[in-house]
C-alpha cells in the first residue's frame, strides 16, 4: 500500500501515542451528555458539560488553543488552555498529545464548563479530554481565504458519492438532504397509520418477477435449485393481502431493476405502495394530493419548493388531463383508435426512436414521454391510459379502449402511479397472456411469465380496490432540489474502483501526484501548477505522461479546473 507523507506522519503520531501509554481507540463508554445543539439551545454560563465529536479546526496561540468540534448535530467551540488541562508540573497532555499528536479529523470527548468568549461566541472551557479514536488519512478540508474564495472543496461527485462517508463529515448540507429524506418517510407512515392503513413486508425474492415491466436482475436458489428474481415490484403481494381481507395495506420497498443508470433512475431504489379496498383511482387522485401536501409541510414547513429553475407548489387541488389530450395538444395527433402500425408510422414521423418489438403500449409510452412529459412542471394527473399500457389496471368505465389509471407529473418528471385495479381474473389473465406475445416479440420488459398464483387469489376474489406507487427517492429530489438521484441515496451504484497499476513515472510526475495526495487527491489546476513550480515545458509533459496512463482527469468546477488523482 502507497501511502502519503501525510498518511506515514499520522501512523507515526499513533505508535508515539501508544508509547505514552494512549489507546487511540478505547473500547470503554464515554458519558456524553450534551450535544452541540443542546449547548447552543440552552446555554448556561459554567454549566459542566461531556461533548465528543470530529477535531475540525484549531487556532493555536501558545499555551491556549481555541478548537472548533463537530458531532452530530452541527460545531461547538473549545477553548483549551494548558494550565486548565495540566494544574501539575507535567504539561504532556497539552504540549505533546493535543498540541503535537492531536489532528484535524479525531474524534475527542472533552468535558469543561460553558463560557461566553470576549467576542460573544459560547465556548466549552476544556478541563480535560480523551482520545477517542486517531485518523490515518487527512480530511479534505475546504480552505477559505480572506477574500471569500473557498479552495480544496470535497465537489468531485464520483469521489463524494464513492466516500459517501467524508462527504457528509466535510459537507454539512449533504446531511439535511438525509434528514430531510428520514422526515418524508416519517410523514408518510403518519398520514397511513393515522388513516388506519396498516404497514406490511413481502418478499424481495421472488419467483415470478411482477407487477411492473422491467427486466429484474437473476439469482438462484441453491437448497431449492430453482431461479430467483429481485422484485421489481411488490404490488402483486399487496393484493394478496387485499384478498387476505385487509382493507388498506402499504409498504416501503426497495425495488431492483436491470436497467440503465442516469440522473434520475439507479437499479436499486425505494419505492411506496399503497392499496386500498373499496376505493377508485378518483379517490386516489384526491388521496395523493392531500398526502403530498402534507408531506412538503412536513419536510420543509410549506407547501412552496424550488426544483432548478422552477418554483414548485404542493398544494392540493392538482391539474387532471387525459393522456389523448395531452398527445393532442403537444403533438396535434389523436391516437384515439390508432392501430399499431398507425402509431408506428406516427412516432417516427415525430422523429421518435422505434422498432419493431414495440407494442401499442409502449408506442404511446414513447409519444408522451418525448412530446410531452416534459411539457408539465406543477403537479399534474394524467388519466385515462390506453389499455395497452396498463396491464394491470381496470378498463374506464365509459370507455374500454382507456383504464382507469393515472400518473402525476412535476417537473416533467413521474412520480407516482394509481390505478382502479384489476380486480376479473378472467381478464387478467387476457393481459397476461398479451404480455406473453410482446416477450416473445422481443420486448425485453414485458414480462413473459404468467403468474397462476396471482390469478388464483383473483379468483377468489378480490374486492374493488384502488392501488398507488411513489417513487421515494425521485420525491426527494424535488422536496430537497437536487437534480440526481446519487445525491438522495446514501450509497449509490458506482463501478469497481480500479486497482493500482505500477508505472515508473518521472521525478517532475512524481511530484504532481504527491501534491494530489497530499490534498487528499484533489487540487485547482492553477494551484497544482504554482505549487508544482516546474518549468512550462516539464509542465505540460509530466501532465500529459498523467493522463495518459489514466492517472489523473481534469473537470470543470464553476470558473475553475481541477485536476483529480485517479486511484
Amino acid at each position: 500500500m502507497q501511502l502519503s507523507e501525510q498518511e506515514i506522519i499520522r501512523r507515526e503520531k499513533l505508535g508515539k501515542l501508544r508509547a505514552l501509554g494512549i489507546n487511540p481507540y478505547p473500547a470503554n463508554l464515554f458519558p456524553v451528555n450534551h450535544t452541540s445543539k443542546q449547548i447552543k439551545d440552552a446555554f448556561e454560563e459554567g454549566k459542566k458539560v461531556v461533548v465528543a465529536g470530529r477535531l475540525m479546526s484549531v487556532r493555536d496561540q501558545g499555551k491556549a488553543s481555541f478548537a472548533e468540534l463537530q458531532d452530530s448535530e452541527g460545531r461547538i467551540q473549545a477553548y483549551f488552555n494548558r494550565d486548565v488541562i495540566c494544574e501539575g508540573e507535567d504539561k504532556t497532555l497539552y504540549n505533546t498529545v493535543f498540541k503535537k499528536l492531536t489532528d484535524l479529523g479525531d474524534f475527542i470527548g472533552i468535558e469543561g464548563e460553558l463560557f461566553t468568549t470576549q467576542v460573544g461566541a459560547k465556548c466549552i472551557r476544556v478541563s480535560n479530554f480523551t482520545f477517542l479514536s486517531k485518523t490515518l488519512r487527512p480530511l479534505p478540508l475546504p480552505k477559505t481565504d480572506d477574500e471569500g474564495h473557498v479552495f480544496d472543496a470535497f465537489t468531485d461527485p464520483e469521489l463524494r458519492y464513492r466516500m459517501r462517508y467524508v462527504d457528509l463529515v466535510v459537507n454539512p448540507q449533504v446531511k439535511e438532504v438525509f434528514m430531510k429524506r428520514t422526515k418524508l418517510f416519517t410523514a408518510m407512515r403518519t398520514f397511513f397509520n393515522d388513516a388506519g392503513y396498516m404497514e406490511v413486508e413481502t418478499p424481495v425474492l421472488q419467483s415470478i418477477p411482477g407487477g411492473a415491466a422491467a427486466r429484474p436482475f437473476i439469482t438462484h436458489h441453491n437448497s431449492l435449485d430453482i431461479p430467483l428474481y429481485m422484485r421489481i415490484a411488490n404490488e402483486l403481494y399487496l393484493k394478496r393481502l387485499i384478498v387476505g381481507g385487509f382493507d388498506g395495506v402499504y409498504e416501503f420497498s426497495k425495488n431492483f431493476r436491470n436497467e440503465g443508470m442516469d440522473r434520475t433512475h439507479n437499479p436499486e431504489f425505494t419505492a411506496m405502495e399503497i392499496y386500498v379496498a373499496y376505493k377508485d383511482y378518483n379517490w386516489m387522485m384526491n388521496m395523493t394530493e392531500n398526502l403530498l401536501e402534507y408531506c412538503a409541510l412536513q419536510v420543509n414547513g410549506t407547501t412552496e419548493t424550488t426544483f432548478g429553475e422552477h418554483k414548485v407548489n404542493f398544494k392540493a387541488p392538482y391539474a387532471r388531463v387525459t393522456m389523448t389530450d395531452a398527445i393532442k395538444q403537444f403533438t396535434g395527433f389523436d391516437i384515439t383508435g390508432k392501430t399499431e402500425a398507425e402509431l408506428f408510422e406516427a412516432a417516427k414521423g415525430m422523429g421518435i426512436e422505434v422498432n419493431e418489438t414495440m407494442g401499442k403500449g409502449k408506442l404511446i409510452d414513447e409519444i408522451f414521454g418525448e412530446k410531452c412529459e416534459g411539457n408539465f412542471i406543477q403537479p399534474t394527473f394524467i388519466t385515462d391510459y390506453p389499455k395497452e399500457m396498463s396491464p394491470l389496471c381496470k378498463s374506464h368505465r365509459d370507455n374500454p379502449e382507456l383504464t382507469e389509471r393515472f400518473e402525476l407529473m412535476v417537473c416533467g418528471k413521474e412520480i407516482a402511479n394509481a390505478y382502479s385495479e384489476l380486480n376479473d381474473p378472467i381478464d387478467q389473465r387476457e393481459r397476461f397472456e398479451a404480455q406473453m406475445l410482446l416477450a416473445e416479440k422481443g420486448d425485453d420488459e414485458a414480462n413473459g411469465i404468467i403468474d397462476e398464483d396471482f390469478l388464483r387469489a383473483l379468483e377468489y376474489g378480490m374486492p374493488p380496490t384502488s392501488g398507488l406507487g411513489i417513487g421515494m427517492d425521485r420525491l426527494i429530489m424535488f422536496l430537497t432540489n437536487n437534480p440526481s438521484i446519487q445525491e438522495v441515496l446514501f450509497f449509490p451504484q458506482m463501478r469497481p474502483e480500479k486497482k493500482a497499476i505500477q508505472i515508473e513515472l518521472e521525478a517532475e510526475e512524481k511530484l504532481i501526484v504527491e501534491l494530489l495526495q497530499n490534498h487528499e487527491n484533489t487540487m485547482e489546476l492553477s494551484e497544482l501548477k504554482i505549487r508544482a513550480a516546474l518549468s512550462g515545458k516539464k509542465w505540460d509533459k509530466a501532465m500529459k505522461t498523467l493522463a495518459q496512463h489514466g492517472l489523473t482527469s481534469v473537470s470543470v468546477n464553476g470558473e475553475s479546473k481541477v485536476v483529480v488523482l485517479k486511484d
